[in-house]
């Protein structure tokens, strides 16, 4: 599956996405990038933030992605009904974000040579509590049940086996089924992707991997799980407790660290390396990507967002089958 041309869906419209892209697209990387890029959003939008921010790009306007040419932006238009000003993220929004997905969805379902990226979105207004993160959203409209959510860093990536749950919730989460799985699908998107069987560390759920009571998750699930897949040759090794794995001399010889729930690995990651990873959906049929950071409605019509998270999801588009 080699990937040739990468959609960019821009989601929420009061967001800092747009003004980000805007950084990528002046850059000399995008005049490097060589696979096309065809963004999914409103025209209109796009010429307003243009004129608001003093860009000036030319559009190349398309109804199919098969007209989709390398070194432009490409874009396919959907309408955008009410007025744009900066704003306050609402649920006014949300036919127009489904419109976009919509569009997204129908191109991937016939093409799998094509990439995902998605902008970020209100989990609140949008998904209104139906679905945990837009991981789940997306894998649901392609009746996928086991996806795997991979925060992709260059040096170190993060995958939590409980994502968008409430801390009270995740213990009866914590499965060895569910750990196999989710190791297995990284070990061999690694193995097709990079050409190597990643280093990976798990860690514990309980301070110090320990507790006063009889049971414990590290005993009952995560270390029959560890034995398991080194029975398949998996290259792991815990769990260890999280207070001190990501001391540099700990997660050096890693290449990715499975945490037992979201803020366990995200915080330490984005304390490293602030917004230089992207999140990675893996487990569809198709490669899913998106920012690492949400809409940010503070910073929104203000210019200095930060775009590292782009720039290293267009990289990883680069390297990647």
């Amino acid at each position: 599956m080699n990937i040739n041309n990468i959609i960019i869906v821009l989601g929420e419209p009061q967001s800092i996405f747009v003004e980000i892209l805007f950084k990528y697209f002046k850059s000399k990387k995008f005049k490097n990038f060589n696979k096309k890029i065809t963004l999914i959003g409103s025209k209109d939008l796009i010429n307003y933030q243009m004129n608001k921010f003093k860009y000036k790009f030319n559009l190349n306007i398309i109804n199919e992605i098969n007209f989709a040419k390398k070194k432009v932006i490409n874009l396919i238009d959907v309408k955008y009904v009410k007025k744009f000003k900066f704003d306050n993220i609402s649920s006014n929004s949300n036919n127009y974000i489904k419109n976009c997905f919509f569009k997204a969805f129908n191109i991937l379902k016939k093409n799998k040579q094509i990439g995902l990226f998605n902008g970020p979105i209100s989990k609140k207004h949008f998904l209104k509590k139906k679905y945990l993160g837009m991981s789940e959203y997306i894998a649901k409209k392609f009746k996928i049940k086991d996806e795997v959510m991979l925060i992709y860093n260059n040096k170190i990536s993060v995958s939590p086996i409980t994502t968008h749950l409430s801390i009270k919730d995740v213990p009866k989460k914590i499965n060895k089924k569910k750990i196999i799985n989710n190791i297995l699908k990284i070990n061999n998107f690694y193995k097709y992707n990079f050409n190597k069987r990643p280093m990976i560390a798990v860690l514990g759920l309980n301070p110090h991997c320990e507790t006063i009571h009889n049971f414990s998750e590290e005993k009952k699930e995560i270390i029959p799980a560890i034995k398991y897949l080194n029975k398949k040759k998996i290259k792991i090794h815990g769990p260890f407790s999280a207070d001190t794995f990501f001391l540099n001399r700990n997660i050096k010889f890693f290449d990715v660290v499975i945490g037992m729930y979201h803020d366990q690995v995200l915080t330490p990651l984005k304390t490293l390396y602030n917004f230089d990873a992207v999140n990675l959906t893996i487990g569809l049929p198709f490669i899913r990507i998106s920012p690492d950071h949400g809409p940010n409605e503070k910073m929104i019509g203000k210019n200095i967002s930060d775009p590292t998270s782009i720039f290293c999801a267009m990289n990883l588009f680069n390297k990647l089958k």
